[in-house]
């Protein structure tokens, strides 16, 4: 069955009129649907200006779900608790590890919950800072400080974590940046025309990356 999953997997990376990317649906309490203009906005920037060909309409899809196995990315954000069960877990390690690739966005409040739920996916792996060299952050858009801060909440600078899983970058998570808010419409948040392209430019990159590893 998994073999299926992979070759479908492969289809999506290389045929770009396929393209499609959801929202993880989780449980636990917190809010996983924040955000909603957020994505739709990321996609049709990356469109517009990275050659792209993804479906605007986007989805959202459960963690337990075979449908995980039909996106090539997801996308995962909130405020609050999360919960994985060990269904959940497995599948979404079997998800990351066939090349999937998954974003996670701190809304605020998200760390420690997504900390020890990771560690349910991937109890041998530990997020790791991702230097500013690394090609995530030198896809179509050049970051060379590293991950953009879009909001600001304590005081705390903004950082990319990863799991690599063999070598490959298989989760990246966007720590006191808020990258998300940063992509939603612009009277959501009333961040400025700059602040919102750093954002929607940091999101193209993860997905250019994602879309090449």
């Amino acid at each position: 069955m998994k073999s299926i999953f992979f070759f479908l997997l492969c289809f999506l990376f290389f045929n770009l009129e396929a393209q499609e990317l959801a929202v993880l649906k989780y449980s636990g309490g917190g809010d996983w649907y924040a955000n909603p203009t957020a994505l739709p906005n990321l996609i049709d920037f990356t469109n517009s200006n990275c050659n792209t060909k993804i479906d605007k309409n986007t989805k959202s899809v459960s963690v337990n779900s075979e449908d995980l196995f039909n996106y090539p990315m997801v996308f995962m954000t909130g405020h609050g608790n999360v919960l994985f069960s060990d269904e959940e877990a497995k599948n979404l390690r079997d998800y990351l590890i066939s090349g999937g690739f998954l974003h996670i966005s701190d809304n605020y409040g998200l760390d420690q919950y997504i900390r020890r739920e990771l560690k349910k996916v991937f109890p041998e792996l530990t997020l790791q800072e991702i230097p500013n060299n690394h090609p995530i952050y030198n896809q179509n858009f050049s970051f060379p400080n590293g991950l953009p801060k879009i909001h600001e909440h304590d005081g705390k600078i903004a950082q990319g974590f990863g799991l690599f899983y063999k070598g490959r970058l298989i989760c990246f998570y966007d720590y006191e940046s808020d990258l998300s808010d940063g992509w939603e419409n612009e009277t959501v948040h009333n961040n400025p025309k700059k602040v919102r392209e750093k954002a929607l430019k940091m999101g193209a990159n993860l997905i250019l990356y994602a879309f090449r590893n």
